[in-house]
C-alpha cells in the first residue's frame, strides 16, 4: 500500500496496479481529458499535461477497482460516451464559459463528474448533482480545480482515506488536509509534486 499523506511521483497506472481491490475509501480525481490542452490565454505557459493525447480509460478503471466506498472522476461532456457507466453524473457549474466554436457551439459553463458508488458507500450528507464553484485562475496548473469544489465531494461521503492518482498541483490533498482526512496523491510530473508539497505545507485544518 502506498504511504498515506504523501504525494508520490510516478505513473499512476503502474502504482495503482499494486493496490488491492476495494481498499481505498474514496477516489477523487481529474484525469487528462484527451484533448492535448494548452491554454493560449496565459502569458506564462504551463507544461503540457502528461498523457493528454487520449482519455486514460485503463487508469480510470483502476480507480473504480480500488475504491472501497466511492469514486469520482472529472471529465468533459464528450468523454461521457467513453467512460465506464456511472451511477450518477454531477455537473460542476463554473463562473465562466469556454470559447470553442464561436459560430456553431454554445459556450460550455460546466464540467462533468462521474460518480461510482461501491457496496460499502455511505453518504454523510446527500448532495444534489449540480455544484456551483468559481473556477481558479489556473495559476498553479493548466486545469486546476477549486479546493471548495473538492471539499464538497469529500464532505458528502464517509471515508477516511482519499486517493487522487492525477494529483496535479495537489488540490485534493489540500482539501483533505483542511478537512482532517488522510490522502494519497500520485503525480507523474515532478514540478507539480513540488508545487503540491508547497501548498500542503501552507495548508491548515479548518475544523469543518
Amino acid at each position: 500500500m502506498l504511504e498515506i499523506n504523501k504525494i508520490h511521483c510516478g505513473d499512476c497506472l503502474e502504482l495503482m496496479k499494486e493496490i488491492p481491490d476495494n481498499t481505498i475509501d474514496l477516489v477523487i480525481t481529474d484525469p487528462p481529458y484527451g484533448m492535448s490542452f494548452q491554454s493560449n490565454y496565459r502569458k506564462e505557459k504551463h507544461l503540457k499535461i502528461e498523457g493528454d493525447d487520449e482519455l486514460p480509460i485503463e487508469a480510470i478503471k483502476e480507480c473504480i477497482r480500488i475504491a472501497k466506498k466511492a469514486c469520482y472522476v472529472f471529465c468533459r461532456w464528450d468523454n461521457l460516451r467513453d467512460m465506464p457507466q456511472p451511477r450518477s453524473v454531477l455537473c460542476w457549474v463554473k463562473n465562466n464559459w469556454s470559447m470553442g466554436d464561436l459560430e456553431h457551439e454554445h459556450g460550455r459553463q460546466w464540467e462533468a463528474i462521474c460518480f461510482y458508488p461501491k457496496n460499502e458507500h455511505e453518504f454523510i450528507k446527500r448532495i444534489p448533482d449540480v455544484i456551483k464553484a468559481e473556477r481558479t485562475e489556473n495559476v498553479l496548473h493548466p486545469t486546476e480545480k477549486p479546493v471548495k469544489l473538492i471539499r464538497v465531494l469529500i464532505k458528502a461521503n464517509k471515508g477516511e482515506v482519499v486517493l487522487d492518482p492525477f494529483c496535479g498541483s495537489g488540490t485534493t490533498a489540500v482539501a483533505c488536509k483542511q478537512l482532517g482526512r488522510d490522502f494519497i496523491g500520485i503525480e507523474i510530473e515532478p514540478k507539480y509534486v513540488e508545487i503540491a508539497n508547497k501548498r500542503l505545507a501552507q495548508s491548515t485544518l479548518l475544523g469543518l
